[in-house]
């Protein structure tokens, strides 16, 4: 093991996940919906902590990993709106939450393409707003996370890195390509103050300005 690569590990390790966590993990890999590590998940706990947020939208629900992350930093009145294609994900989300202990008044599981769910949702109405879902539609993603962000709310991108494909200028699949294009238009939006946290494959968070 390199240096590099423990260091790594020891920030990932750095909060254990438990059973109910490590569950939903197994299950997200065997419906093939790689879902966040648990640096990135630990990061998203904290942010939905420190923002006290009671309403946060859920791009990609997979198999509940990162739902768990959000619900356990927000309050007991905070409700969860996550969006997913597949009702296997959304099944799987479920019995997270079930094991969880979460209440599923606190869940709202919508299930269809984001791009068609999202113009549903209410402006300058969410505390937070994560995506990881289909990855060449990410700019789509930011247009609509933005304008459903209060002032002060924040917009997180899982994956940023790709597999360390960004920076690899011989990669231009549709994937590769829309990381990049997230990360330039987060940069030059003005409304945003964005930092990309290397965790686990690269979270891109940004706060929208007051």
């Amino acid at each position: 093991m390199t240096p590099e690569s423990a260091l790594r590990e020891y920030v990932e390790q750095y909060l254990p996940e438990d059973d109910v966590h490590l569950a939903a993990r197994a299950r997200g890999q065997e419906l093939g919906c790689v879902p966040i590590g648990a640096g990135g998940g630990a990061a998203l706990r904290f942010l939905a902590t420190a923002l006290q947020a009671r309403a946060v939208v859920e791009i990609g629900t997979g198999a509940g990993t990162s739902g768990l992350y959000l619900l356990a930093g927000m309050p007991q009145s905070g409700i969860l709106t996550s969006i997913d294609v597949a009702s296997e994900h959304q099944r799987a989300a479920r019995e997270a939450y079930a094991a969880a202990g979460i209440s599923p008044s606190r869940t709202r599981l919508i299930m269809g393409k984001a791009l068609d769910v999202l113009p549903r949702l209410t402006d300058a109405a969410y505390d937070l707003v994560f995506v990881d879902a289909f990855k060449p539609e990410y700019p789509q993603y930011l247009q609509h996370g933005v304008r459903m962000l209060r002032p002060g709310g924040v917009i997180a991108f899982d994956n940023v890195l790709w597999h360390g494909a960004v920076v690899d200028p011989s990669k231009r699949d549709d994937s590769t390509q829309a990381m990049r294009d997230i990360a330039r238009l987060v940069k030059e939006d003005e409304r945003l103050v964005p930092v990309i946290l290397p965790l686990g494959d690269g979270l891109l968070v940004a706060a929208r300005r007051p």
